[in-house]
Protein backbone atom coordinates (compact mmCIF):
# COMPACT_ATOMS: atom_id res chain seq x y z
CA UNK A 1 0.00 0.00 0.00
CA UNK A 2 1.20 3.48 -0.74
CA UNK A 3 2.45 5.67 2.06
CA UNK A 4 0.21 8.35 3.55
CA UNK A 5 0.55 11.70 1.89
CA UNK A 6 2.46 13.96 4.30
CA UNK A 7 3.23 17.66 4.47
CA UNK A 8 6.18 18.88 6.50
CA UNK A 9 5.03 21.66 8.84
CA UNK A 10 7.89 22.42 11.24
CA UNK A 11 6.07 25.57 12.34
CA UNK A 12 3.47 23.37 14.07
CA UNK A 13 6.14 22.10 16.46
CA UNK A 14 7.26 25.65 17.16
CA UNK A 15 3.69 26.72 17.94
CA UNK A 16 3.20 23.68 20.17
CA UNK A 17 6.37 24.51 22.10
CA UNK A 18 5.32 28.14 22.54
CA UNK A 19 1.81 27.26 23.77
CA UNK A 20 3.18 24.62 26.14
CA UNK A 21 5.59 27.13 27.68
CA UNK A 22 2.98 29.86 27.96
CA UNK A 23 0.27 27.67 29.49
CA UNK A 24 2.74 25.54 31.46
CA UNK A 25 1.33 22.28 30.12
CA UNK A 26 2.92 19.34 28.33
CA UNK A 27 3.98 19.71 24.69
CA UNK A 28 2.38 16.35 23.89
CA UNK A 29 -1.03 17.60 25.05
CA UNK A 30 -0.79 20.61 22.71
CA UNK A 31 0.11 18.36 19.77
CA UNK A 32 -2.83 16.08 20.54
CA UNK A 33 -5.09 19.13 20.47
CA UNK A 34 -3.69 20.06 17.04
CA UNK A 35 -4.32 16.53 15.76
CA UNK A 36 -7.94 16.77 16.90
CA UNK A 37 -8.30 20.09 15.08
CA UNK A 38 -6.89 18.67 11.83
CA UNK A 39 -9.14 15.61 12.16
CA UNK A 40 -12.17 17.84 12.54
CA UNK A 41 -11.23 19.81 9.44
CA UNK A 42 -10.65 16.56 7.53
CA UNK A 43 -14.08 15.23 8.47
CA UNK A 44 -15.66 18.50 7.41
CA UNK A 45 -14.13 18.00 3.95
CA UNK A 46 -14.42 14.23 3.44
CA UNK A 47 -17.54 13.50 5.50
CA UNK A 48 -18.37 13.69 9.17
CA UNK A 49 -19.53 10.09 9.21
CA UNK A 50 -16.11 8.79 8.16
CA UNK A 51 -13.32 7.84 10.60
CA UNK A 52 -10.69 10.42 9.62
CA UNK A 53 -7.50 10.50 11.67
CA UNK A 54 -4.53 12.86 11.67
CA UNK A 55 -1.03 12.26 13.00
CA UNK A 56 1.68 14.88 13.49
CA UNK A 57 5.23 13.60 13.41
CA UNK A 58 6.84 14.63 16.68
CA UNK A 59 10.24 15.22 15.03
CA UNK A 60 9.55 16.73 11.59
CA UNK A 61 6.07 18.16 12.04
CA UNK A 62 4.74 16.17 9.06
CA UNK A 63 0.96 15.88 9.03
CA UNK A 64 -0.50 12.56 7.85
CA UNK A 65 -4.22 12.38 7.14
CA UNK A 66 -5.86 9.02 6.56
CA UNK A 67 -9.21 7.21 6.54
CA UNK A 68 -9.62 4.16 8.78
CA UNK A 69 -12.09 1.37 7.95
CA UNK A 70 -12.72 -1.48 10.36
CA UNK A 71 -13.00 -5.07 9.10
CA UNK A 72 -16.13 -6.86 10.37
CA UNK A 73 -17.51 -10.31 9.73
CA UNK A 74 -21.17 -9.32 9.28
CA UNK A 75 -22.51 -8.78 5.79
CA UNK A 76 -24.10 -6.42 5.04
CA UNK A 77 -22.24 -4.13 7.47
CA UNK A 78 -24.04 -1.85 9.90
CA UNK A 79 -22.11 1.31 8.99
CA UNK A 80 -20.74 1.48 5.46
CA UNK A 81 -18.80 4.67 6.20
CA UNK A 82 -16.55 3.10 8.85
CA UNK A 83 -16.88 -0.67 8.31
CA UNK A 84 -16.04 -3.20 5.59
CA UNK A 85 -17.04 -6.86 5.36
CA UNK A 86 -14.33 -9.49 5.71
CA UNK A 87 -15.04 -10.90 2.22
CA UNK A 88 -14.42 -7.58 0.48
CA UNK A 89 -11.49 -6.64 2.75
CA UNK A 90 -9.64 -9.88 1.88
CA UNK A 91 -9.83 -8.97 -1.80
CA UNK A 92 -8.10 -5.68 -1.00
CA UNK A 93 -5.58 -7.15 1.45
CA UNK A 94 -5.36 -10.95 1.52
CA UNK A 95 -5.00 -12.43 5.00
CA UNK A 96 -6.55 -9.50 6.86
CA UNK A 97 -8.58 -10.52 9.98
CA UNK A 98 -11.72 -9.28 11.67
CA UNK A 99 -11.00 -6.32 13.96
CA UNK A 100 -8.10 -4.95 11.89
CA UNK A 101 -8.27 -1.67 9.97
CA UNK A 102 -7.67 -0.73 6.38
CA UNK A 103 -5.88 2.63 6.32
CA UNK A 104 -6.30 4.74 3.19
CA UNK A 105 -4.06 7.83 2.86
CA UNK A 106 -5.82 11.09 2.03
CA UNK A 107 -4.43 14.11 0.23
CA UNK A 108 -3.57 17.08 2.41
CA UNK A 109 -6.30 19.60 2.99
CA UNK A 110 -5.99 23.30 2.35
CA UNK A 111 -7.19 25.17 5.43
CA UNK A 112 -9.54 27.93 4.38
CA UNK A 113 -10.53 30.79 6.63
CA UNK A 114 -13.45 28.94 8.21
CA UNK A 115 -11.53 25.68 8.57
CA UNK A 116 -8.59 27.48 10.14
CA UNK A 117 -10.88 29.32 12.56
CA UNK A 118 -12.56 26.03 13.53
CA UNK A 119 -9.17 24.37 14.06
CA UNK A 120 -8.09 27.28 16.25
CA UNK A 121 -11.21 26.98 18.39
CA UNK A 122 -10.64 23.25 18.84
CA UNK A 123 -7.03 23.81 19.87
CA UNK A 124 -7.91 26.64 22.27
CA UNK A 125 -10.74 24.59 23.84
CA UNK A 126 -8.56 21.51 24.23
CA UNK A 127 -5.68 23.53 25.73
CA UNK A 128 -8.12 25.19 28.14
CA UNK A 129 -9.46 21.79 29.23
CA UNK A 130 -5.95 20.50 29.84
CA UNK A 131 -5.08 23.67 31.74
CA UNK A 132 -8.18 23.35 33.95
CA UNK A 133 -7.50 19.68 34.62
CA UNK A 134 -3.96 20.54 35.64
CA UNK A 135 -5.21 23.27 37.96
CA UNK A 136 -7.70 20.91 39.61
CA UNK A 137 -5.11 18.20 40.24
CA UNK A 138 -2.69 20.81 41.54
CA UNK A 139 -5.10 22.34 44.07
CA UNK A 140 -7.33 19.38 45.06
CA UNK A 141 -4.61 18.14 47.42
CA UNK A 142 -4.10 21.61 48.91
CA UNK A 143 -7.43 21.77 50.73
CA UNK A 144 -6.69 22.88 54.28
CA UNK A 145 -3.79 25.17 53.32
CA UNK A 146 -3.46 28.93 53.63
CA UNK A 147 -2.78 30.65 50.34
CA UNK A 148 -1.93 34.23 49.32
CA UNK A 149 -3.55 35.95 46.36
CA UNK A 150 -4.49 39.28 44.82
CA UNK A 151 -8.06 40.52 44.53
CA UNK A 152 -8.76 40.53 40.80
CA UNK A 153 -12.37 41.71 40.68
CA UNK A 154 -15.60 41.83 42.68
CA UNK A 155 -18.79 40.06 41.57
CA UNK A 156 -21.96 40.75 43.63
CA UNK A 157 -19.86 41.19 46.77
CA UNK A 158 -17.85 38.01 46.13
CA UNK A 159 -14.13 38.35 45.52
CA UNK A 160 -12.31 36.68 42.63
CA UNK A 161 -8.76 36.10 43.83
CA UNK A 162 -5.85 35.59 41.45
CA UNK A 163 -3.56 32.89 42.81
CA UNK A 164 -1.06 33.24 39.99
CA UNK A 165 -1.79 29.98 38.19
CA UNK A 166 -5.49 29.78 39.02
CA UNK A 167 -8.44 31.86 40.12
CA UNK A 168 -10.31 31.30 43.39
CA UNK A 169 -13.60 32.49 44.85
CA UNK A 170 -13.88 34.18 48.24
CA UNK A 171 -17.60 34.55 48.94
CA UNK A 172 -18.92 37.51 50.88
CA UNK A 173 -20.16 35.28 53.74
CA UNK A 174 -16.67 33.77 54.02
CA UNK A 175 -15.06 37.12 54.80
CA UNK A 176 -14.79 38.60 58.26
CA UNK A 177 -17.56 41.16 59.04
CA UNK A 178 -16.64 44.79 58.39
CA UNK A 179 -13.72 43.59 56.26
CA UNK A 180 -13.35 45.35 52.89
CA UNK A 181 -11.03 44.55 49.99
CA UNK A 182 -10.36 46.53 46.82
CA UNK A 183 -9.02 45.36 43.49
CA UNK A 184 -5.29 44.81 43.76
CA UNK A 185 -5.31 44.15 47.53
CA UNK A 186 -3.39 41.13 48.75
CA UNK A 187 -5.47 38.63 50.69
CA UNK A 188 -4.59 35.58 52.76
CA UNK A 189 -7.25 32.88 53.01
CA UNK A 190 -7.91 29.21 53.69
CA UNK A 191 -8.69 26.70 50.91
CA UNK A 192 -11.69 24.77 52.22
CA UNK A 193 -12.97 23.15 49.01
CA UNK A 194 -11.90 22.43 45.43
CA UNK A 195 -14.48 21.14 42.96
CA UNK A 196 -14.22 20.07 39.35
CA UNK A 197 -17.12 21.69 37.51
CA UNK A 198 -18.02 21.90 33.79
CA UNK A 199 -16.69 25.42 33.51
CA UNK A 200 -13.45 24.46 35.21
CA UNK A 201 -12.10 23.85 38.68
CA UNK A 202 -13.65 26.00 41.40
CA UNK A 203 -11.37 26.85 44.31
CA UNK A 204 -13.26 28.14 47.34
CA UNK A 205 -11.53 30.29 49.95
CA UNK A 206 -12.55 31.31 53.45
CA UNK A 207 -11.37 33.67 56.16
CA UNK A 208 -14.06 32.59 58.65
CA UNK A 209 -13.35 28.85 58.67
CA UNK A 210 -12.05 27.47 62.01
CA UNK A 211 -9.22 25.84 60.08
CA UNK A 212 -7.97 29.30 59.05
CA UNK A 213 -7.32 30.21 62.67
CA UNK A 214 -5.65 26.84 63.31
CA UNK A 215 -3.34 27.22 60.30
CA UNK A 216 -2.42 30.78 61.30
CA UNK A 217 -1.30 29.50 64.69
CA UNK A 218 0.66 26.71 62.97
CA UNK A 219 2.56 29.41 61.07
CA UNK A 220 3.22 31.48 64.20
CA UNK A 221 3.93 28.70 66.74
CA UNK A 222 6.82 26.35 65.83
CA UNK A 223 5.66 23.81 68.42
CA UNK A 224 2.37 23.38 66.55
CA UNK A 225 4.15 23.07 63.20
CA UNK A 226 6.49 20.43 64.66
CA UNK A 227 3.58 18.47 66.16
CA UNK A 228 4.62 18.97 69.80
CA UNK A 229 1.41 20.95 70.44
CA UNK A 230 -1.83 19.82 68.84
CA UNK A 231 -4.91 21.93 68.20
CA UNK A 232 -7.82 19.68 69.19
CA UNK A 233 -10.79 21.97 68.49
CA UNK A 234 -11.60 25.49 67.30
CA UNK A 235 -14.83 27.49 67.54
CA UNK A 236 -15.20 30.95 66.04
CA UNK A 237 -17.54 33.88 65.95
CA UNK A 238 -15.64 35.54 63.06
CA UNK A 239 -14.37 39.01 63.76
CA UNK A 240 -15.53 38.95 67.38
CA UNK A 241 -14.28 36.04 69.47
CA UNK A 242 -12.86 32.52 69.17
CA UNK A 243 -11.96 29.61 71.43
CA UNK A 244 -9.18 27.14 70.70
CA UNK A 245 -8.37 23.97 72.67
CA UNK A 246 -4.75 22.78 72.65
CA UNK A 247 -2.80 19.91 74.18
CA UNK A 248 0.95 19.33 74.51
CA UNK A 249 2.63 16.00 73.82
CA UNK A 250 5.60 17.15 75.89
CA UNK A 251 4.83 17.56 79.59
CA UNK A 252 7.56 20.18 79.93
CA UNK A 253 5.86 22.54 77.44
CA UNK A 254 2.83 24.59 78.42
CA UNK A 255 0.53 24.53 75.36
CA UNK A 256 -1.34 27.72 76.30
CA UNK A 257 1.82 29.68 77.06
CA UNK A 258 3.50 28.53 73.85
CA UNK A 259 0.54 29.72 71.78
CA UNK A 260 0.37 33.07 73.57
CA UNK A 261 4.09 33.71 73.16
CA UNK A 262 6.38 36.19 74.87
CA UNK A 263 4.22 39.14 75.94
CA UNK A 264 1.47 37.81 73.67
CA UNK A 265 3.50 38.25 70.48
CA UNK A 266 2.32 35.05 68.82
CA UNK A 267 -1.36 35.39 69.55
CA UNK A 268 -1.32 39.09 68.65
CA UNK A 269 -0.01 38.29 65.17
CA UNK A 270 -3.04 36.06 64.63
CA UNK A 271 -5.42 38.61 66.16
CA UNK A 272 -4.20 41.31 63.76
CA UNK A 273 -4.76 39.03 60.74
CA UNK A 274 -8.30 38.31 61.98
CA UNK A 275 -9.21 42.00 62.35
CA UNK A 276 -9.00 42.09 66.15
CA UNK A 277 -10.83 38.84 66.86
CA UNK A 278 -10.32 37.97 70.55
CA UNK A 279 -8.98 34.45 71.07
CA UNK A 280 -9.37 32.32 74.21
CA UNK A 281 -6.76 29.55 74.31
CA UNK A 282 -7.74 26.75 76.70
CA UNK A 283 -6.12 23.42 77.62
CA UNK A 284 -7.87 20.38 76.14
CA UNK A 285 -8.67 17.45 78.45
CA UNK A 286 -9.79 13.87 77.66
CA UNK A 287 -12.19 14.18 80.59
CA UNK A 288 -15.27 15.80 79.08
CA UNK A 289 -16.40 17.46 82.31
CA UNK A 290 -13.01 19.12 82.79
CA UNK A 291 -12.93 20.17 79.14
CA UNK A 292 -16.37 21.78 79.40
CA UNK A 293 -15.32 23.67 82.54
CA UNK A 294 -12.23 24.95 80.69
CA UNK A 295 -14.30 25.89 77.65
CA UNK A 296 -16.62 28.09 79.72
CA UNK A 297 -13.70 30.16 81.04
CA UNK A 298 -13.46 32.84 82.32
CA UNK A 299 -16.66 31.85 84.16
CA UNK A 300 -16.33 29.66 87.27
CA UNK A 301 -18.28 26.38 87.32
CA UNK A 302 -19.62 24.71 90.47
CA UNK A 303 -20.93 21.43 89.06
CA UNK A 304 -21.27 19.59 85.76
CA UNK A 305 -23.89 16.90 85.02
CA UNK A 306 -23.15 15.01 81.78
CA UNK A 307 -25.48 13.08 79.50
CA UNK A 308 -23.05 11.42 77.09
CA UNK A 309 -25.75 9.57 75.16
CA UNK A 310 -27.77 12.69 74.43
CA UNK A 311 -24.65 14.88 74.13
CA UNK A 312 -26.12 17.31 76.64
CA UNK A 313 -24.63 18.79 79.79
CA UNK A 314 -26.04 20.84 82.64
CA UNK A 315 -23.61 23.32 84.14
CA UNK A 316 -24.19 24.93 87.52
CA UNK A 317 -22.48 28.26 88.14
CA UNK A 318 -22.56 30.70 91.08
CA UNK A 319 -25.32 33.28 90.84
CA UNK A 320 -22.88 36.11 90.16
CA UNK A 321 -21.20 34.15 87.34
CA UNK A 322 -24.31 33.55 85.21
CA UNK A 323 -23.92 36.54 82.88
CA UNK A 324 -20.20 35.82 82.47
CA UNK A 325 -20.85 32.17 81.62
CA UNK A 326 -23.51 33.04 79.05
CA UNK A 327 -21.56 35.94 77.57
CA UNK A 328 -22.78 38.86 75.50
CA UNK A 329 -25.70 37.67 73.38
CA UNK A 330 -24.91 34.11 74.49
CA UNK A 331 -21.53 34.16 72.77
CA UNK A 332 -19.49 32.43 75.49
CA UNK A 333 -21.80 29.46 75.97
CA UNK A 334 -22.38 29.15 72.23
CA UNK A 335 -18.66 28.95 71.46
CA UNK A 336 -18.13 26.52 74.34
CA UNK A 337 -20.92 24.34 72.94
CA UNK A 338 -19.34 24.37 69.47
CA UNK A 339 -15.93 23.60 70.93
CA UNK A 340 -17.04 20.65 73.07
CA UNK A 341 -19.87 19.48 70.76
CA UNK A 342 -22.24 19.29 73.71
CA UNK A 343 -25.51 21.15 74.16
CA UNK A 344 -24.88 23.20 77.30
CA UNK A 345 -27.63 24.27 79.69
CA UNK A 346 -26.51 26.76 82.35
CA UNK A 347 -28.19 27.01 85.75
CA UNK A 348 -27.39 29.11 88.77
CA UNK A 349 -26.83 27.42 92.12
CA UNK A 350 -30.15 28.84 93.36
CA UNK A 351 -32.06 27.46 90.36
CA UNK A 352 -30.38 24.07 90.67
CA UNK A 353 -31.11 23.89 94.39
CA UNK A 354 -34.75 24.81 93.80
CA UNK A 355 -35.10 22.19 91.10
CA UNK A 356 -33.51 19.50 93.25
CA UNK A 357 -35.91 20.34 96.07
CA UNK A 358 -38.87 20.19 93.71
CA UNK A 359 -37.66 16.85 92.35
CA UNK A 360 -37.19 15.59 95.93
CA UNK A 361 -40.75 16.64 96.84
CA UNK A 362 -42.19 15.03 93.73
CA UNK A 363 -40.47 11.68 94.28
CA UNK A 364 -41.25 11.73 97.98
CA UNK A 365 -44.90 12.30 97.12
CA UNK A 366 -44.85 9.24 94.88
CA UNK A 367 -43.68 7.04 97.74
CA UNK A 368 -46.07 8.61 100.29
CA UNK A 369 -49.01 7.92 97.98
CA UNK A 370 -47.92 4.60 96.51
CA UNK A 371 -46.43 2.94 99.62
CA UNK A 372 -48.58 4.67 102.26
CA UNK A 373 -45.53 5.74 104.29
CA UNK A 374 -44.68 8.95 106.11
CA UNK A 375 -42.44 11.73 104.84
CA UNK A 376 -39.40 10.45 106.76
CA UNK A 377 -39.35 7.01 105.10
CA UNK A 378 -40.17 8.51 101.70
CA UNK A 379 -37.30 10.97 102.12
CA UNK A 380 -34.89 8.14 103.02
CA UNK A 381 -35.86 6.24 99.88
CA UNK A 382 -35.32 9.30 97.69
CA UNK A 383 -32.00 10.04 99.36
CA UNK A 384 -30.85 6.48 98.65
CA UNK A 385 -31.53 7.04 94.94
CA UNK A 386 -34.88 5.32 94.43
CA UNK A 387 -37.00 7.09 91.84
CA UNK A 388 -40.11 4.94 91.30
CA UNK A 389 -42.30 2.36 92.98
CA UNK A 390 -41.09 -0.23 90.44
CA UNK A 391 -37.57 0.08 91.80
CA UNK A 392 -38.83 -0.69 95.30
CA UNK A 393 -40.74 -3.74 94.05
CA UNK A 394 -37.75 -5.13 92.14
CA UNK A 395 -34.86 -4.37 94.54
CA UNK A 396 -33.25 -7.13 96.62
CA UNK A 397 -34.49 -7.47 100.20
CA UNK A 398 -30.95 -7.26 101.56
CA UNK A 399 -30.22 -4.00 99.76
CA UNK A 400 -33.43 -2.40 100.97
CA UNK A 401 -32.88 -3.66 104.50
CA UNK A 402 -29.35 -2.24 104.44
CA UNK A 403 -30.64 1.32 104.50
CA UNK A 404 -29.90 2.97 107.83
CA UNK A 405 -32.99 2.70 110.06
CA UNK A 406 -34.54 -0.15 108.04
CA UNK A 407 -34.63 -3.86 108.83
CA UNK A 408 -35.86 -6.99 107.07
CA UNK A 409 -39.42 -6.52 108.30
CA UNK A 410 -39.61 -2.93 107.00
CA UNK A 411 -38.01 -3.96 103.69
CA UNK A 412 -40.47 -6.82 103.23
CA UNK A 413 -43.44 -4.63 104.06
CA UNK A 414 -42.30 -1.92 101.61
CA UNK A 415 -41.91 -4.46 98.82
CA UNK A 416 -45.36 -5.93 99.60
CA UNK A 417 -46.96 -2.49 99.47
CA UNK A 418 -45.10 -1.66 96.23
CA UNK A 419 -46.33 -4.87 94.60
CA UNK A 420 -49.88 -4.22 95.76
CA UNK A 421 -49.77 -0.65 94.43
CA UNK A 422 -48.49 -1.78 91.04
CA UNK A 423 -51.07 -4.55 90.83
CA UNK A 424 -53.89 -2.15 91.66
CA UNK A 425 -52.64 0.50 89.23
CA UNK A 426 -52.19 -2.01 86.40
CA UNK A 427 -55.66 -3.37 87.07
CA UNK A 428 -57.18 0.09 86.82
CA UNK A 429 -55.26 0.81 83.64
CA UNK A 430 -56.26 -2.54 82.16
CA UNK A 431 -59.92 -1.83 82.93
CA UNK A 432 -59.59 1.60 81.32
CA UNK A 433 -57.98 0.01 78.28
CA UNK A 434 -60.90 -2.41 77.91
CA UNK A 435 -63.43 0.41 78.24
CA UNK A 436 -61.59 2.23 75.43
CA UNK A 437 -61.91 -0.87 73.23
CA UNK A 438 -58.19 -1.71 72.86
CA UNK A 439 -58.04 -5.39 71.84
CA UNK A 440 -56.06 -8.01 73.76
CA UNK A 441 -54.27 -8.90 70.51
CA UNK A 442 -52.58 -5.49 70.53
CA UNK A 443 -51.13 -6.20 73.98
CA UNK A 444 -49.98 -9.69 72.97
CA UNK A 445 -48.21 -8.75 69.75
CA UNK A 446 -46.34 -5.80 71.23
CA UNK A 447 -45.76 -6.83 74.81
CA UNK A 448 -47.19 -3.45 75.82
CA UNK A 449 -47.74 -2.44 79.44
CA UNK A 450 -51.23 -1.33 80.59
CA UNK A 451 -50.09 2.29 80.61
CA UNK A 452 -48.85 2.00 77.04
CA UNK A 453 -52.09 0.36 75.92
CA UNK A 454 -54.05 3.27 77.41
CA UNK A 455 -51.78 5.71 75.54
CA UNK A 456 -52.45 3.82 72.30
CA UNK A 457 -56.19 3.83 72.95
CA UNK A 458 -56.17 7.60 73.49
CA UNK A 459 -54.64 7.96 70.01
CA UNK A 460 -57.24 5.68 68.40
CA UNK A 461 -54.99 2.61 68.08
CA UNK A 462 -57.36 -0.12 69.25
CA UNK A 463 -56.91 -3.09 66.89
CA UNK A 464 -54.13 -4.97 65.12
CA UNK A 465 -55.08 -3.19 61.89
CA UNK A 466 -54.73 0.19 63.62
CA UNK A 467 -51.30 -0.81 64.96
CA UNK A 468 -50.23 -2.23 61.60
CA UNK A 469 -51.16 1.04 59.87
CA UNK A 470 -48.67 3.00 61.98
CA UNK A 471 -45.11 3.86 61.01
CA UNK A 472 -42.24 3.29 63.43
CA UNK A 473 -41.76 6.98 64.21
CA UNK A 474 -45.51 7.38 64.87
CA UNK A 475 -45.43 4.60 67.46
CA UNK A 476 -42.40 6.20 69.12
CA UNK A 477 -44.22 9.56 69.19
CA UNK A 478 -47.27 7.99 70.89
CA UNK A 479 -45.37 6.00 73.52
CA UNK A 480 -42.38 8.29 73.97
CA UNK A 481 -38.73 7.80 73.09
CA UNK A 482 -37.98 6.70 76.67
CA UNK A 483 -40.46 3.84 76.38
CA UNK A 484 -39.51 2.42 72.96
CA UNK A 485 -36.82 3.04 70.36
CA UNK A 486 -37.55 3.18 66.64
CA UNK A 487 -35.96 -0.21 65.89
CA UNK A 488 -38.19 -1.97 68.43
CA UNK A 489 -41.20 0.01 67.20
CA UNK A 490 -40.58 -1.14 63.62
CA UNK A 491 -40.29 -4.77 64.78
CA UNK A 492 -43.59 -4.53 66.69
CA UNK A 493 -45.38 -2.99 63.70
CA UNK A 494 -44.05 -5.70 61.36
CA UNK A 495 -45.27 -8.34 63.82
CA UNK A 496 -48.69 -6.66 63.90
CA UNK A 497 -48.85 -6.62 60.10
CA UNK A 498 -48.04 -10.32 59.89
CA UNK A 499 -50.56 -11.19 62.61
CA UNK A 500 -53.14 -9.11 60.76
CA UNK A 501 -52.55 -11.20 57.65
CA UNK A 502 -50.85 -8.57 55.52
CA UNK A 503 -48.17 -11.03 54.34
CA UNK A 504 -50.20 -14.23 54.05
CA UNK A 505 -52.21 -16.61 56.19
CA UNK A 506 -49.36 -17.77 58.40
CA UNK A 507 -49.66 -15.94 61.76
CA UNK A 508 -46.68 -14.55 63.64
CA UNK A 509 -45.62 -16.63 66.63
CA UNK A 510 -45.87 -14.74 69.90
CA UNK A 511 -45.57 -15.66 73.54
CA UNK A 512 -42.96 -17.49 75.56
CA UNK A 513 -41.21 -19.16 72.60
CA UNK A 514 -40.31 -15.84 71.00
CA UNK A 515 -37.37 -14.56 73.00
CA UNK A 516 -36.79 -11.20 71.35
CA UNK A 517 -40.37 -9.95 71.61
CA UNK A 518 -40.90 -10.46 75.37
CA UNK A 519 -37.57 -8.74 76.08
CA UNK A 520 -38.59 -5.71 74.06
CA UNK A 521 -42.02 -5.68 75.67
CA UNK A 522 -40.59 -6.01 79.16
CA UNK A 523 -38.21 -3.08 78.64
CA UNK A 524 -41.01 -1.00 77.21
CA UNK A 525 -43.28 -1.83 80.16
CA UNK A 526 -40.75 -0.71 82.75
CA UNK A 527 -40.11 2.60 81.03
CA UNK A 528 -43.81 3.25 80.55
CA UNK A 529 -44.63 2.58 84.21
CA UNK A 530 -41.86 4.96 85.25
CA UNK A 531 -43.34 7.63 83.04
CA UNK A 532 -46.80 6.99 84.49
CA UNK A 533 -45.59 7.44 88.04
CA UNK A 534 -43.86 10.70 87.34
CA UNK A 535 -40.52 12.25 86.39
CA UNK A 536 -37.36 10.18 86.64
CA UNK A 537 -34.76 11.25 89.22
CA UNK A 538 -32.45 13.91 87.94
CA UNK A 539 -28.77 13.18 88.01
CA UNK A 540 -27.31 14.99 90.95
CA UNK A 541 -24.28 14.71 93.20
CA UNK A 542 -21.83 11.88 92.75
CA UNK A 543 -23.21 9.94 95.74
CA UNK A 544 -26.75 10.05 94.28
CA UNK A 545 -25.53 8.92 90.89
CA UNK A 546 -23.61 6.02 92.44
CA UNK A 547 -26.68 4.95 94.36
CA UNK A 548 -28.74 5.04 91.13
CA UNK A 549 -26.18 2.86 89.36
CA UNK A 550 -26.14 0.38 92.23
CA UNK A 551 -29.89 -0.10 92.05
CA UNK A 552 -30.08 -0.23 88.25
CA UNK A 553 -33.14 1.86 87.64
Amino acid sequence: MALDVAIARPELLQVADAVAREKMIEREEVLEAMEQAIQKAGRAKYGHEKDIRAVIDRKTGEVKLSRWTEVVEAEPVENEATQLSLRIAQKIRPGIAVGEFIVDPLPPIDFGRIAAQTAKQVIVQRVREVERSKQYHEYKDRVGEIINGVVKRTEYGNLMVDLGRAEALLRRDETIPREAFKNGDRVRAYIYDVREEPRGPQIFLSRTHPGFLAKLFAQEVPEIYDGIIEIKAVARDPGSRAKMAVISRDSSIDPVGACVGMRGSRVQAVVQELQGEKIDIIPWSPDQATFIVNALAPAEVSKVVLDDEGRRVEVVVPDDQLSLAIGRRGQNVRLASQLTRYDIDILTEAEESERRQEDFRKRSGLFVEGLDVDDVIAGLLVTEGFGSVEEIANVDDEELAGIEGFDENIAGELKRRAAAFLEKRDGELDEKRREMGVEDAVAEVGGFSPAMLVALGEKGVKSLEDLADLAGDELVEILGADAVDEETANAVIMAARQSAGWFGDEPLETGGEDEAQPEAGEAMTEEAVSDEDGAQPMEGEASDGEADDARGS
